[in-house]
């Protein structure tokens, strides 16, 4: 593994000191991946904390913050580094907090490394050595992309199975049979979680993951899926075979979101991107599950789930807020969910009119964002892909494209300001005259500053009741 020579330099003097220091954890698991590890976490045996301290000394100061955990951070050559004692934990309580956690320095390789959650994690690696530590069969597993529990601990920390359900959809992992079944069992114990941890697993799978599938259907295999209702309530509801013909909606969901990050908008995209998109195609198809039926269509009885989309506005911020999302989240996703089938309408083409107003009605969301949801819920019907909605979704881009509008929605032309500069007085009335002036420009009456103060004077003169040269405000 490739190291920084400063950290490198660090491990050599707690190797002189009598320490016999290791990389462990994601560092480990990332490098026998083949991607660059960016958090290199050290455990030193043979060492006390204060000979651990003593031989870290000469790289700069060190943060004694953890010390009752026997952590020591070290700042090297502008990084942080973790530098840790093996620990002994014991359960004392409910949740992921009721842990006793205790420095032992005596503690053998073997010990340390049971208390890691999965085998894929408990892999050490000798960098002084170049030489595997790998206890629990961790490499094996690795290579064959199985998440396995690494002992009976694992039952002690229920937020270990929302671990799993975001390392599965990272790496693309499947859950072995006895793992899954040590989920089942402590499915209760979800309650004992706190909200922000239950978000942080969920973040990282928005944001971070290669196959997202694989972390639904680690849900799906431990019964964690039911304490999310609104995706568990996807399993099983029936789509028209001729339209769905991948199977039900949960299937469909796990295909959409597979296909969305694999798109450049999400490849490319910041955190925030990702987040937002991630969970706009994972509640795109909420609202079937409260209206899928069967009736009548093109001379035939089939499945139906009319205006699913607006159902599932309110069901994709129902899930959000449960799963402890930031705020401000939801007023992205909700609007995405709730116009993702607007390119199914059957008008012949997207006039600019209808794109302006688009724009402005998914805000703060960007139609950039909106195509993305689009097109993954049309790549999710393998291996249906109807040239016709292709082109539609072209001609949506294209129009945004054109109009400047695929990254942000239209801005008001004219301002309160303008009005003012015309003569008249700020007034009550002032917001009636704006919003006249937006929807005109919506509609295409003008499209820059001198056009909108033209349309607002003629407008004025022909509506003289609606503001006055002597109206005053009045708070």
């Amino acid at each position: 593994m490739k190291l920084p020579p400063p950290l490198l330099a660090a491990l050599s003097a707690l190797r002189s000191a009598g320490g016999r220091p290791r990389l462990v954890g994601g560092c480990v698991r990332d490098w026998l991946l083949g991607l660059e590890p960016k958090d290199f976490d050290v455990e030193v045996f043979g060492l006390d904390y204060e000979a651990m301290g003593r031989a870290l000394a000469p790289f700069g100061p060190t943060d004694l913050v953890g010390r009752s955990f026997g952590v020591l951070k070290v700042r090297l050559d502008g990084f942080e580094y973790d530098f840790s004692l093996p620990r002994r934990e014991s359960k004392t309580g409910a949740g992921h907090r009721g842990f006793a956690v205790a420095p032992d320095p005596e503690l053998t390789e073997a010990e340390a490394a049971a208390r890691r959650d999965f085998t894929i994690n408990a892999i050490a690696y000798d960098p002084l050595e170049n030489r595997l530590i790998d206890l629990h069969g961790g490499t094996e597993d690795l290579k064959r992309r199985i998440l396995r529990h690494t002992g009976p601990a694992f039952v002690e920390d229920p937020l270990r199975v929302l671990r799993g359900f975001q390392l599965a959809a990272r790496f693309e992992l499947t859950l072995a049979p006895e793992t899954a079944a040590l989920g089942r069992s402590i499915s209760e114990s979800y309650r004992e979680l706190a909200v922000e941890r239950v978000w942080g697993e969920w973040d990282k799978w928005a944001t971070k993951a290669t196959k997202p599938s694989c972390g639904i259907a680690v849900l799906k295999q431990t019964g964690w899926l039911r304490h999310f209702p609104e995706i568990a309530a996807l399993d099983g509801v029936p789509q028209e075979p001729e339209w769905h013909p991948e199977g039900d909606v949960l299937v469909h969901t796990n295909h959409c979101l597979d296909a969305l990050v694999e798109l450049a908008s999400w490849r490319d995209g910041s955190p925030d991107s990702r987040r937002r998109l991630s969970f706009s195609v994972l509640a795109h198809d909420f609202g079937k599950a409260v209206t899928t039926k069967q009736a009548e269509r093109r001379g035939r009885v089939r499945w139906v789930s009319p205006e699913h989309e607006a159902a599932g506005g309110p069901l994709a911020e129902t899930f959000l807020l449960r799963i402890g999302a930031p705020l401000d989240l939801i007023n992205y996703v909700r609007p995405l969910v709730m116009n993702h089938l607007l390119h199914h309408d059957q008008q012949p083409a997207f006039r600019d009119t209808t794109v302006r107003r688009l724009a402005r009605k998914i805000s703060p969301a960007t139609l950039d964002e909106l195509l993305a949801v689009m097109q993954a819920d049309h790549l999710g019907r393998p291996p249906l892909i109807p040239a016709e909605t292709v082109r539609r979704l072209d001609q949506l881009r294209t129009a945004a494209q054109r109009l400047a509008l695929e990254h942000a929605a239209p801005k008001p032309v004219v301002l309160g300001r303008h009005i003012i500069a015309l003569g008249y007085q700020p007034g009550p009335q002032f917001k009636r005259v704006l919003d006249a002036a937006f929807e005109s420009q919506l509609d295409g009456a003008f499209a820059d500053e001198a056009g909108g103060i033209e349309w607002m004077r003629n407008y004025l003169r022909a509506h003289p009741p609606l503001l006055s040269s002597q109206q005053v405000y009045k708070s």
